[in-house]
């Protein structure tokens, strides 16, 4: 799960109540449709800090909260306001994640070097998606650069 730093860095998601913050703002249906159909509570991420100078793996995440709308489509002041939306067929949701742990960062050009990675979503060339899955074999790898 990718966020930019300036948004919400694994500092704020620590600093956050219970260490939990509701993961708001996806506007790609793609990614989208991984976090609402996916994702639920227990299961794990990599918290990805993504557009800044030292993009990479910065901690990992628990999922605590199914998928729900999120209220920023809702709100004409928020840049992420959806004037498609209405409340009875929301567009965009969002899930409740919870800092696990905060790690080393892990840089891109690190997670380039490894060949078990080669085939993993976030390193695909052209990859945009802020949320994009993680096969076993692919966590159990990035978990022993973690150790």
């Amino acid at each position: 799960m990718k966020s930019e730093p300036d948004e919400v860095s694994i500092d704020d998601l620590a600093a956050a109540p219970r260490a939990t913050l509701p993961w708001f703002g996806v506007r790609n249906f793609q990614a989208r449709n991984f976090m609402r159909d996916q994702m639920k509570p227990g299961d794990r991420a990599f918290f990805y800090h993504s557009s800044c100078p030292a993009p990479g793996i910065a901690g990992i995440i628990e999922i605590r909260q199914k998928a729900y709308p999120d209220a920023t489509q809702f709100d004409p002041k928020s840049s992420y306001f959806d004037p498609r939306a209405t409340l009875a067929a929301p567009r965009w949701f969002n899930v409740d994640v919870t800092l696990l742990q905060k790690t080393r960062l892990l840089p891109l050009a690190e997670l380039r070097q490894h060949a078990a990675l080669s085939e993993m979503r976030l390193l695909a060339r052209g990859n945009r998606l802020s949320i994009t899955p993680v096969t076993a074999q692919e966590w159990r790898h990035i978990i022993k650069l973690l150790s």
